[in-house]
């Protein structure tokens, strides 16, 4: 295994993001298609005014993943395996063949209302810089309560950890984090409080709606980011795709055992450069590289080179 396709999850969405994907007539199919399931024209799905959802948020990178994937494939720049943070999971999915893009497209629209309708407002989600696990997580448990939840939700880094909860819980573990020598709190651009049991319901009713949809065994390494593993299954996959919104990400995990297990060429699906980012440290022996900040041709060429070397 050496090429790695990496989706990236919600905090990476900007407006015209699907318009700033190639023009290539893989794209245009992809985009076509998620017009047809959600009867809503590619122009109006990746506004300013729907970004604010989490819902078309979702639907956004999810489609912006699958098209850059399957423009890629269109060139024979193929991939040897696939990850996606969160929601990035279900285009690393439908990348594998584990379920179609029409069901994925459903699935992830029933995944966004379920997160918006359990939490309206006042949760979401913080980055800490700086501390490692050992030194938040009695801090957050400090804070949480029933009244004022907060845990902690994604391990992108050894010493960058985002929170999930309240707005008030994640305001006092900030202050409280910074006290003790975090770099900085940022707030993520995300609107419910992620892969917390918060959302644990919310999960259980997806991994419901999950029942009826067709699978197929994954075509390509599938890397589960919820268990930092590989998973064969597509029944498991598709479990942990729906309960992953109430499971912490393992992002750094899940890097270094795509590493172990032979990726050098780590192709992040746009929008943004985020994984790019967290996987260098990991990939000196490598190359990262974002879409977003590469030529298409330079892509496919590395890619094809990659795969063909022995």
């Amino acid at each position: 295994m050496q090429v790695l396709i990496t989706f990236p999850g919600q905090g990476t969405q900007r407006p015209g993001m699907l318009k700033d994907l190639p023009a290539d007539p893989a794209v245009a199919a992809v985009l076509a298609e998620a017009e047809e399931v959600l009867q809503v024209p590619a122009a109006g799905m990746d506004t300013p005014e729907r970004l604010q959802s989490t819902v078309w948020t979702q639907l956004c990178l999810l489609t912006s993943g699958v098209a850059m994937a399957r423009c890629l494939a269109a060139y024979d720049a193929r991939a040897d395996a696939v990850a996606g943070l969160s929601i990035g999971a279900y285009a690393a999915a439908v990348t594998a063949g584990v379920l179609s893009f029409a069901d994925a497209l459903r699935l992830v629209r029933l995944r966004g209302e379920l997160m918006a309708q359990a939490y309206p407002a006042g949760y979401g989600m913080t980055a800490i810089l700086g501390l490692d696990r050992n030194r938040l997580a009695p801090l957050v448990a400090q804070v949480c309560s029933p009244q004022r939840p907060v845990y902690l939700a994604n391990f992108n880094a050894p010493t960058q950890i985002v929170i999930a909860g309240s707005e008030a819980a994640m305001a006092e573990v900030s202050a409280l984090a910074l006290a003790a020598g975090a770099q900085a709190a940022k707030p993520v651009a995300i609107h419910v409080p992620s892969h917390c049991p918060l959302l644990d319901a919310a999960a259980q009713a997806l991994q419901q709606a999950m029942q009826g949809v067709a699978l197929c065994a994954p075509s390509l390494r599938y890397f589960s980011a919820s268990k930092a593993r590989e998973l064969r299954d597509p029944r498991r996959i598709a479990d942990d795709l729906a309960l992953n919104m109430a499971t912490p990400v393992r992002w750094h995990e899940t890097m270094l055992l795509a590493h172990a297990n032979g990726a050098r060429l780590v192709v992040e699906a746009p929008p943004g450069d985020v994984l790019t980012r967290l996987a260098q440290p990991m990939f000196a022996d490598g190359m990262p590289l974002a879409c977003d900040r590469t030529r298409l041709d330079s892509i496919v060429a590395l890619m094809r080179r990659t795969r063909a070397s022995p």
